[in-house]
C-alpha cells in the first residue's frame, strides 16, 4: 500500500497518536477523558482530518466482532447469575493445603475459565476471592495476584472466545473454533506450567507461612422454600446446559457471532423474567472503545505507515523459518506493548497472513495463531500491557481486602514470565 499524502500522514498520526495516548494513560493531566472518550475521539479526528470519509469510518466498524463480544458477555452474565464462578472461587480453597497448593490452583482455574468464559470477566469475578482465600492463610497476595492474571492471559489464547483480539483473528481468519483450539492448546498447557513454576521459584519461600484463622469457604445463599431451591435448581442446568451447548456448536464450525447471539437470546428466553437488569450488566462502553478503536486503525492503516513498517520487516518475519518466527514474534511483542494488542492486531494481522498465505495455506493459519499467541502471552509483560492485568489491579485496589500491585513488582515477574512462555509455545503452535 503506497503512503498516503504528507497531510495525511501527519493528521492521521496525531489522531492515533492521541487514540494511543488515551488507551494507555486514561487519566493523563492535560486531558483525562478515559479510554472510552479517548477511543472515539480519535476515530472522530479521523474524519475531521479528512483522513478517511464517513462512510470509510462507518464501514470499519466490524459488527460480526461486536455481535460476538456482546453474546460472549451476555452467556458470562448469565453464567454468573447461575453462580458457575462461585463454585470456581470455592474450588480455590475446598481442601487446601497451602500456599504453594493454592498458588497452582489460580493458575489452573484461571487459565479454564479464561479460554471458555474470557480472561477480563474470569479476573473480575475471581480477584476478590483470591484476595480472601490469601488472607484466611495468612500468605501475601500478590504471587496469587499474578497467578491470577497471567493465567488468565495465557489461558484466553486457546479459544476464539478467550480474549478481544482472538475474537478479532478468528472472525478475519475464518479459522474454526476447533481448530484454533488445536493449534494453541498444547502452547497454552506447557505455557501455563511455566508460569506456575516461575511464580513458585520466584515466591516459594512467601508461600508457606502457617495458617492462622480458620479457612472460611464462600457458600451460596441457600433458599427458605424447597420449591424456589428445585426451581433455582433448574435455572442453573439449563443455564449450564445451554452454554455447553454453544461451546459444541463453536466446535461444530458454526458461524461464531451468530453463534454467541443465539445463545444469549435462548439464555434470556430460558431466564423468563424482564431481561433489562441482564442487559444493564454488559459492558456497552467496550463495545463503544471497539467501535472507535476500529475507525482509528483503519485511519491508521490508510496513512500507510504500518504498511511501510511491515514491508521493512517482512523478508525478515517470513512463517516457514525459525529466525523469521523470532522476528515476527518480537515485532508483535514490541507493538502489543506499545500499541495494545488488539490494535497490533488489527494493524498488521492481514498483512501477516497474506505475506504467509504467499507460502502456503497452513502456513496462513499458523501465521494467525502465532499472531494470536504471541499478542497474548505478551500482555503479561507489563501491567499495562492486557486490560485482565489492569481488571486484577483495580478490583485488588477496591476489594475489602484492598491490596495494591505496582507496576515494578509486575515488571520483575512480567519480563521472564513473557519471554520464556512466549518461547516455549511457539514450536507447539500448528497451522
Amino acid at each position: 500500500m503506497a503512503m498516503a499524502s504528507t497531510v495525511e500522514v501527519v493528521f492521521g498520526s496525531i489522531a492515533f497518536a492521541i487514540f494511543w495516548v488515551m488507551a494507555v494513560f486514561p487519566a493523563v493531566p492535560f486531558l483525562p477523558i478515559g479510554r472510552i472518550a479517548g477511543s472515539l475521539l480519535g476515530g472522530t479526528l479521523m474524519v475531521i482530518f479528512r483522513v478517511i470519509t464517513p462512510d470509510q469510518a462507518f464501514d470499519a466498524i466490524d459488527l460480526p466482532i461486536l455481535s460476538l463480544l456482546f453474546g460472549t458477555m451476555v452467556v458470562s452474565i448469565y453464567l454468573e447469575q447461575a453462580d458457575m464462578f462461585k463454585y470456581l472461587g470455592k474450588m480455590l480453597s475446598y481442601k487446601n493445603r497451602g500456599g504453594k497448593d493454592l498458588l497452582c490452583r489460580i493458575c489452573l482455574i484461571s487459565a479454564i475459565s479464561s479460554a471458555l468464559f474470557t480472561n477480563d470477566t474470569t479476573c473480575v469475578v475471581l480477584t476478590e476471592f483470591v484476595l480472601k482465600v490469601a488472607r484466611q492463610n495468612n500468605l501475601p497476595p500478590e504471587p496469587f495476584l499474578l497467578a491470577l492474571a497471567s493465567s488468565a492471559n495465557i489461558g484466553s489464547s486457546a479459544t476464539p472466545i478467550g480474549n478481544p483480539q482472538n475474537l478479532i483473528i478468528a472472525v478475519q481468519s475464518g479459522i474454526s473454533f476447533g481448530k484454533f483450539a488445536a493449534g494453541i492448546v498444547p502452547a497454552m498447557l506447557l505455557g501455563i506450567v511455566v508460569n506456575m513454576v516461575i511464580i513458585l521459584c520466584m515466591y516459594w519461600r512467601l508461600l508457606s507461612p502457617v495458617k492462622d484463622e480458620e479457612q472460611v469457604v464462600p457458600e451460596l445463599v441457600a433458599e427458605d422454600e424447597v420449591e424456589e431451591r428445585w426451581k433455582r435448581l433448574l435455572q442453573k442446568t439449563c443455564v449450564y446446559l445451554i452454554t455447553l451447548g454453544m461451546l459444541i456448536a463453536l466446535l461444530m464450525g458454526l458461524n461464531m457471532s451468530w453463534t454467541a447471539i443465539t445463545t444469549a437470546l435462548v439464555l434470556i428466553i430460558v431466564n423468563f423474567k424482564d431481561a433489562l437488569p441482564c442487559l444493564k450488566k454488559v459492558s456497552y462502553t467496550l463495545l463503544l472503545f471497539f467501535g472507535g478503536m476500529f475507525i482509528t486503525v483503519d485511519g491508521f492503516n490508510k496513512t500507510g505507515i504500518p504498511s511501510a513498517f511491515w514491508d521493512l520487516m517482512e523478508p525478515h518475519a517470513q512463517i516457514d523459518s525459525a529466525t523469521g518466527i523470532i522476528v515476527l514474534a518480537a515485532v508483535i511483542l514490541v507493538l502489543s506493548n506499545v500499541a495494545s494488542n488488539v490494535p497490533t492486531v488489527l494493524l498488521i494481522g492481514a498483512r501477516v497472513a497474506a505475506s504467509a498465505a504467499a507460502i502456503s495455506a497452513p502456513q496462513e493459519t499458523k501465521a494467525w495463531l502465532v499472531l494470536a499467541w504471541v499478542s497474548t502471552v505478551a500482555g503479561n509483560l507489563t501491567l499495562l500491557g492486557s486490560a485482565a492485568n489492569l481488571v486484577v489491579c483495580e478490583e485488588a485496589r477496591g476489594a475489602i481486602s484492598a491490596y495494591t500491585l505496582s507496576f515494578w513488582h509486575h515488571l520483575r515477574f512480567g519480563i521472564p514470565s513473557t519471554l520464556i512462555v512466549m518461547a516455549i509455545g511457539l514450536p507447539l503452535i500448528r497451522g
